[in-house]
């Protein structure tokens, strides 16, 4: 049952570390303070990369969203002149020429928009991952320079 308070279940992850046995082990291993402005300027910027993900990401899916309609109001006009277009034709002959001839067009334009969609979704979660990936290396950086021994 999903508690309403906790939406991971039953995960607590302040049951899944002892804080107090973590420092003694620090303490042990000859890391004896822990600068913790350090550490809260560190959860800060990684805080600051999330979120400058998640715009790259909601500004991708809303360029998607645009593109989207704007293939719509094309689709929607293209339609009312191919039917314009085949009212227009003399013979059953060319009228199956034309129809042949409009669905292979709106084929390669719906195989050409969602190719261009696709491209669209991979570059905003490129660009997102990109964030996270860069805020990763340099988190990496900031924890080794903390626990690394003064004159080491």
């Amino acid at each position: 049952m999903v508690n309403p308070t906790n939406p991971f279940m039953n995960f607590d992850p302040m049951k899944m570390f002892d804080f107090e046995r973590l420092a003694g082990e620090l303490r042990r291993g000859g890391m004896t303070a822990v600068d913790m402005q350090s550490v809260v300027e560190a959860q800060r910027r990684n805080l600051e990369a999330l979120a400058q993900a998640n715009q790259v990401a909601a500004d991708g899916m809303k360029a998607l969203a645009q593109r989207q309609g704007e293939i719509m109001r094309q689709s929607m006009e293209q339609a009312t002149a191919a039917v314009r277009d085949l009212m227009g034709a003399s013979s059953p002959e060319e009228k199956a020429a034309r129809q042949t001839e409009l669905a292979k067009a709106a084929f390669e334009r719906a195989v050409s928009n969602a190719r261009d969609m696709a491209e669209m979704v991979a570059k905003a979660q490129q660009e997102a991952s990109d964030v996270i990936a860069r805020r990763m290396a340099a988190g990496m950086d900031e924890l080794k320079k903390m626990i690394e021994k003064p004159g080491a």
